[in-house]
């Protein structure tokens, strides 16, 4: 099946024999935090596709884990991934947000979709999880790159995922790799769930330092979170591929972080005032203007590098989702 087709008409199966079960996320295309948060009814629905990876022999419920992409789709490094967690034990749910939305990357455009929908689709296939009997609903966990690491940050804040799931469980840890951070929530409560982010220190596309500050500000309010730099590494340090220039991303690493009130609404980076009108876009042309703008970044792994995420990875979830956790 060419790499091209919709992901839910993809034919995958893993070399321990798993093969993919695809699954209907239903979902939605909020315009900003302020309508997915406090006018839900309000969202443009749509629904995205997924593929459930259970581990081998699974009997019983398991414990589980989605995996979120970032901007250039579903790699062949996330379903390497899918298949490390599905040898260890955990389900693995790979969500593809582009294909239902006629997207194909992000790179040059992030305003496509916003962010809020990045992370509305994590609650929604958390949702998806917490009906299917094969998985341990207090068990479920999500794991994101790039944006998608940032889609999985903003699903483990409480004032986001709590008008999305009523209640239903949550998110019982989120691994974020090499996130964009440049939405932070003013209130990071996120109740028990646990939070590690991984990023290289030589990151051209998501800054380094402004993961750091969102995860010391989760800290600060009772959260249990922690970060591991990787010394010499690029973006996307977990392809397993060579380091190259991808010339058409946009960026704007160091752009001052948009803040998002208790309702959803941004604050403006200058103004300082909360404004619900306000969308990714508007942030974004800010920092743009203010000269933050790049053209180009770097991705891929220097020899060893993706060993070392996988490594981290695999202990995370180990600790959250197995160990003294039924596992």
């Amino acid at each position: 099946m060419s790499a091209s087709a919709r992901f839910r008409d993809r034919a995958i199966v893993f070399a321990n024999g798993v093969a993919g079960l695809p699954l209907e996320v239903p979902t939605a295309n909020p315009v900003n935090y302020h309508q997915a948060m406090s006018d839900p009814g309000a969202m443009a629905r749509t629904a995205i596709d997924g593929q459930l990876f259970l581990p081998p022999g699974a009997s019983g419920p398991v414990p589980a884990a989605i995996v979120v992409p970032g901007s250039l789709g579903v790699a062949p490094s996330h379903l390497a991934h899918a298949e490390t967690l599905t040898g260890m034990g955990i389900a693995a749910f790979v969500i593809d947000p582009f294909g239902a939305r006629g997207v194909t990357s992000t790179v040059a455009n992030q305003v496509q979709y916003s962010f809020a929908a990045s992370a509305y689709d994590v609650v929604a296939a958390l949702a998806v999880l917490n009906g299917r009997p094969e998985i341990d609903r207090a068990r479920v966990g999500a794991q994101g790159h790039s944006r998608g690491g940032s889609a999985v940050l903003t699903a483990a804040m409480r004032r986001f995922a709590d008008p999305a799931l009523g209640g239903g469980p949550r998110l019982k840890a989120v691994y974020a790799g090499y996130p964009w951070c440049g939405h932070q929530f003013l209130d990071p409560f996120v109740g028990d769930t646990v939070v590690r982010a991984i990023a290289g220190d030589r990151d051209g596309w998501c800054l380094p330092q402004q993961t750091q500050g969102y995860i010391q500000a989760i800290r600060l309010r009772g959260g249990v979170a922690s970060m591991r730099i990787v010394a010499g590494a690029a973006h996307s340090f977990d392809r397993g591929t060579a380091v190259t220039m991808v010339a058409d991303a946009s960026v704007a690493p160091g752009a001052p972080t948009g803040y998002v009130a208790d309702d959803g609404a941004f604050s403006h980076p200058v103004e300082g005032v909360a404004d619900a009108r306000l969308t990714d876009r508007d942030i974004m042309i800010y920092g743009m203007k203010a000269g933050y703008g790049v053209r180009g970044a770097t991705i891929g792994s220097l020899p060893g590098e993706a060993d070392v995420f996988r490594e981290d990875m695999v202990r995370f979830w180990r600790e959250t989702l197995l160990d003294g956790a039924g596992g």
